[in-house]
């Protein structure tokens, strides 16, 4: 398959990313705001309903309010702040995931974690089949790991079960209404502004790298799976050396 051809497929993504994408405002909205989550000060943003996608960050030029399937039309605050937090954290993991397909793969073939030689494993989408055959213990710690930290995103973030409840308008209130979408208080590095203006653009930036990321890991996944050659093999810029018999799972 041809580098045009990986285009058309990333473009082909675009209506599944769009799940993710905040949401307009600008036809009628039926439902009021939750008054659980009105004129609550959240890293300096206030749900404003005359604002695109109340106000949250994330609107750029050319198409500042950039919502072709009207996924806010009749939505509140609470639901879009649903939104937000689905689209953020699947973008961070679309970015983490970007980056390891392309690493792993010819002709960096970097695996830090497991011993793997000079041995040419192929394709990053057959990886974990190689790592089963040869770390099977790896999964349940990969598996804990990944609950641990969706367990720490739901209790900062999520109502209680107890607690999770609709509210007059029968809007669901999953998120807790003083939860910002996706900071989940994570930030070793201590990038996070705390001036309101520079929050607003870095997560904006943050927005736009996943939203990208992910059409991006659509694009390769589909590639990948379609002809199973790896992407600098595709584009001509890595040798073609992958012997898919030297799988445990074949294609």
């Amino acid at each position: 398959m041809q580098f045009s051809q990986v285009i058309l497929t990333s473009l082909m993504a675009v209506p599944a990313a769009s799940a993710f994408m905040t949401t307009s405002t600008n036809g009628p909205v039926t439902s009021q705001l939750n008054a659980a989550n009105t004129g609550v000060n959240m890293n300096g943003w206030v749900a404003d309903s005359s604002k695109f996608a109340y106000g949250l960050p994330g609107s750029i030029q050319p198409y500042p309010d950039f919502d072709p399937f009207g996924f806010a039309e009749d939505a509140d605050v609470a639901l879009i702040k649903q939104y937000r937090e689905s689209e953020v954290t699947h973008g961070r993991v679309a970015m983490l995931a970007f980056v390891g397909l392309l690493v792993t793969e010819q002709p960096f073939e970097f695996h830090p974690l497991f011993t793997m030689g000079n041995k040419d494993i192929g394709p990053a989408i057959r990886h974990l089949d190689e790592v089963r055959a040869v770390a099977p213990k790896f999964f349940f710690a990969l598996s804990a790991v990944i609950g641990l930290a969706e367990l720490g995103r739901a209790l900062t973030g999520f109502e209680t079960p107890g607690n999770f409840k609709k509210d007059g308008d029968g809007n669901n209130n999953a998120l807790k209404p003083n939860y910002y979408p996706g900071d989940i208080g994570f930030d070793p590095l201590g990038l996070k502004p705390t001036d309101a203006d520079k929050f607003a653009q870095i997560q904006t930036k943050e927005l736009q790298n996943g939203r990208l990321a992910m059409l991006g890991v659509a694009g390769i996944l589909a590639q990948e799976l379609i002809n199973g050659k790896e992407i600098f093999v595709n584009l001509g810029l890595a040798k073609d050396s992958f012997d898919p018999a030297s799988l445990p799972v074949q294609f």
